[in-house]
């Protein structure tokens, strides 16, 4: 087995139980003490600033979601090597963990509330995070090496104790070693190598401050600032960081690193990036796209329930090209945006008479200027074989169309064992545009079946069953009608319900894509047909039977850049 896979795989142990929310607080990011040992240029950063009530997170969790198939570790369990053991023995340690927040807490040594922070010194990693019981931490660890095999070292660098586990063989000339440690409080996870430089881990260990910190750099609170996240957490990507690493040689502390690197290992894989036209023109790229950020809208953590709204943002300076994508946006209807009362949504907005002149502004922005740089050249030559004045064409019959939605609002499954069958399904598939129903009397022209069919344009609705070849059993009366604005396709009283309400709303440009799903309402009728059939639930969809925990996912531009936002709520298992 790969032996940095390993590593990072040792790693993401830590980090498995990192990714939580967290609550509501003021923060000064200058009294964090942990920011100061970060660098300014580090290109990757996430942390919870504020405790975060891991406990009741994990109680709030449905217990489906804190179960793992009892074979999810079979193929690196046959693994003979003592680093893979060792993994093997952490994974399962964090498994049998998730049982509840009082074991979880008590196995890892953490509080009820914690912080924790992952970030980067170049390349090499660090994971912190808030520890309460120290032993807890030793006795895990002294537990893998039981099970494995492989035996730490103990050291100490200025005052600091810790752990090192060799991640490579003694015959290899340059070394690894996987690094544990508590200090102040924090377990710090992170790596020394024999050629990285001697301050590095004295950095990561909390001993030597950075010269320029991500705290004097003032780069948190002007994301908070920025993009109007609460004080929680923050992550980002520094994109501009990495084109520095990719095309200079010691333009920031990465880049110095993977220069070191590729001179010991006689090949540079960046050669052809680091010519003076390429450090200039992919740092225009980056300015104009400078940043991946993240954080929270909202957050309630309790025993019982967990809620959170997360935001990533794809920051852009680039004006010409973020108003294109803007006038893209089209129509979602409210009744996508539904979180509680559908099974499944899904919407997207397109405002289809603004495709062909934005994509082309966009092409051109991408052709303009003429790059030097040999890989943009290539990438520009390529692009500008197409044409996307083309699309007017495949755009032409669909003038006027804002958007298209599409719900399941719910579906019913008769509990009868002797003919187990589909009961109701009310549902909605919504056309958005400025006229709809000349959109249908165009389609009439490619569909024998609906050439007879005139649609009321009062709103009355026409019915469809005799039209559309679906089996009897599955008892649906698809009906169509217009809206207002839209072309409805419905079933069942919810469905018409939705579809009446459909014709007060007006379009407007309000999104670009937008998704939804209650995983219960979705899983739990198909579960009880599968098991009124007879049939053999499958083991991973059997625990999804009880997976209380809608979802929801949308995507949208604003003259900051990309928006992605997400929203998650979950019930525990009552």
């Amino acid at each position: 087995m790969n032996k940095m896979l390993i590593a990072a795989a040792v790693v993401a142990v830590g980090a498995g139980g990192y990714w939580y929310s967290q609550q509501s607080a003021p923060l000064s990011t200058s009294d964090n003490a942990v920011l100061s040992y970060v660098p300014a240029d580090t290109p990757l950063f996430s942390a919870q600033l504020t405790p975060f009530p891991i406990k009741s997170y994990i109680n709030s969790l449905p217990e489906a979601y804190r179960q793992y198939p009892v074979d999810v570790l079979d193929e690196l369990e046959q693994e003979d090597d003592p680093r893979a053991q060792f993994f093997v023995s952490l994974m399962k340690s964090y498994m049998a963990s998730m049982k509840d927040g009082e074991t979880f807490i008590k196995t890892f040594g953490f509080a009820a509330d914690i912080r924790s922070y992952f970030y980067t010194l170049g390349a090499m990693p660090v994971l912190k995070i808030e520890v309460e019981n120290a032993d807890a931490v030793w006795a895990l660890l002294d537990k893998a090496e039981a099970e494995s095999g492989l035996m730490h070292i103990n050291a100490n660098l200025k005052g600091v104790d810790y752990r090192s586990y060799k991640l490579t063989s003694e015959t290899e000339e340059e070394q690894i070693n996987l690094v544990f440690a508590v200090h102040d409080g924090l377990l710090t996870t992170t790596f020394s190598t024999s050629f990285s430089d001697a301050t590095l881990l004295e950095t990561a260990l909390g001993v030597t401050p950075v010269d320029y910190s991500i705290t004097d750099a003032n780069i948190i609170q002007d994301i908070i600032t920025k993009h109007g996240f609460t004080n929680e957490g923050i992550s980002y990507i520094n994109h501009k960081e990495i084109v520095t690493a990719l095309t200079s040689t010691d333009g920031n502390q990465l880049a110095g690193q993977l220069s070191k690197l590729f001179a010991m290992a006689d090949e540079d894989p960046f050669e052809e990036l680091r010519t003076p036209a390429c450090s200039v023109e992919l740092a225009s790229i980056a300015n104009n796209w400078p940043r991946t950020v993240a954080g929270y809208d909202e957050l309630k953590v309790t025993d019982s329930a967990s809620s959170f709204g997360f935001r990533t943002v794809i920051e852009s300076e680039n004006k010409l090209l973020i108003d294109a994508y803007q006038k893209l946006r089209g129509f979602i209807p409210a009744y996508v945006q539904d979180i509680d009362n559908s099974v499944f949504t899904m919407g997207v907005g397109i405002d289809v008479n603004q495709m062909v002149p934005s994509l082309t502004a966009i092409w051109d922005d991408m052709l303009t200027p003429e790059y030097q740089c040999a890989p943009l050249a290539e990438m520009q030559a390529q692009m500008s074989q197409q044409n996307p004045a083309m699309l007017g064409m495949a755009t032409g019959m669909a003038n006027g169309v804002k958007g298209i939605g599409v719900s399941l609002i719910d579906y019913k499954i008769a509990d009868d064992l002797d003919d187990p069958k589909l009961e109701s399904v009310d549902a909605v598939i919504s056309l958005s545009a400025e006229n709809p129903a000349m959109l249908f009397n165009m389609a009439k022209s490619f569909s024998p079946e609906l050439a007879s069919v005139q649609l009321p344009t009062n709103g009355d609705a026409i019915d469809l069953s005799s039209m559309l070849p679906l089996p009897p059993e599955m008892n649906i009366s698809p009906k169509l009608a217009v809206k207002g604005n839209h072309l409805v396709l419905f079933a069942g009283d919810k469905g018409e319900a939705v579809a009446n309400s459909l014709g007060q709303e007006a379009l407007a440009n309000n999104g670009l894509m937008l998704m939804s799903a209650d995983y219960m309402k979705m899983f739990k009728p198909l579960l009880t047909f599968i098991e009124l059939t007879g049939e053999q639930v499958p083991e991973e969809l059997e625990m999804m039977k009880h997976y209380d925990m809608r979802v929801k996912f949308g995507l949208d531009i604003d003259q900051k850049g990309f928006q992605i936002d997400s929203h998650l709520d979950s019930r525990s298992t009552q």
